[in-house]
């Protein structure tokens, strides 16, 4: 039977961004990503809140873009795999680690809020929001290139847009949250 790992967050970076080389001059890059969960509890009626602290590593070229572009604070969306590790501590006690290998990465937020391109829309399909994406397909893969389909068209260029069936069609696309 075929098995899936396969990792989602979106969340806020906690602290700044630490890159490091390899002998081999690959470069890796450790982050801690918050999460936040928020309930009411049931019993007192109480707003429960609830954060969740992810330690993810980036490699390669994505873990260059990583240090480059993200910041303490900038929200950020990841896709990667967990990976648990394990090693000697100074007393020589056996330590284990568990942390997501990141194969991919969407800077949210605009230029102030951590990174990327502002405006945006609709990216790879499934994917929205007004960040650059960034995907390590190999250890050594080149920068990430956009399809011609991603690039926003010139504004003669664009097709008049359409009445949406939701009545947000007038709306701005920078919603404050």
């Amino acid at each position: 039977m075929a098995s899936i790992n396969k990792v989602i967050i979106i969340g806020n970076l906690g602290r700044d961004p630490e890159v490091r080389y390899a002998p081999s001059g690959a470069a890796m890059c450790n982050v801690s990503v918050a999460t936040t969960r928020n309930w009411k509890d049931k019993t007192s009626g109480d707003k429960v809140e609830e954060t969740e602290w992810h330690r993810v590593v980036f490699y390669d070229r994505l873990a260059e873009i990583a240090g480059e572009y993200l910041k303490k604070g900038s929200p950020v969306y990841v896709e990667g795999r967990l990976k648990t590790r394990k090693w000697a501590d100074k007393d020589g006690k056996e330590t284990y680690t568990t942390e997501i290998v990141a194969d991919q990465m969407q800077l949210l937020g605009g230029r102030d809020g951590g990174g990327g391109r502002s405006g945006g829309g609709q990216q790879g399909g499934s994917q929205q929001g007004g960040g650059d994406d960034f995907s390590q397909d190999a250890p050594s893969a080149a920068p990430p290139s956009r399809p011609a389909a991603a690039r926003p068209a010139p504004a003669a260029a664009r097709p008049a847009p359409q009445k949406s069936s939701t009545g947000f069609d007038d709306m701005d696309d920078d919603i404050p949250f």
